[in-house]
């Protein structure tokens, strides 16, 4: 199915994805989180060299808006892309800037 062929729920759905990972943070944590991994706030803050606090604002931002899914183990919460193809939008966005 091409794209311009989607109905305007579905369009009007992609709109509101990219309008939230449309920060340079998130497009971040998104990116890190592309190879399939779980991982808590600590240890996203960490590898992307963002304040905790920073970090919990744009996850919430990115579960409330189904770009992320989390789960509780015990004490910590883990975050996922909750569908792996967003990575691989990211990865081919990235590609485009490059040239």
């Amino acid at each position: 199915m091409e794209f311009n062929e989607l109905s305007p729920e579905i369009l009007d759905k992609a709109s509101n994805m990219l309008k939230a990972i449309a920060h340079p943070v998130r497009i971040a944590i998104v990116s890190f989180l592309e190879k399939g991994d779980k991982h808590t706030v600590t240890e996203i803050h960490k590898k992307l060299g963002i304040e905790q606090s920073v970090a919990s604002h744009h996850l919430v931002i990115l579960r409330d808006r189904g770009i992320l899914s989390s789960e509780r183990e015990g004490k910590n919460i883990y975050y996922f892309l909750r569908n792996p193809n967003l990575g691989k939008m990211l990865k081919s966005l990235g590609d485009c800037c490059k040239e």
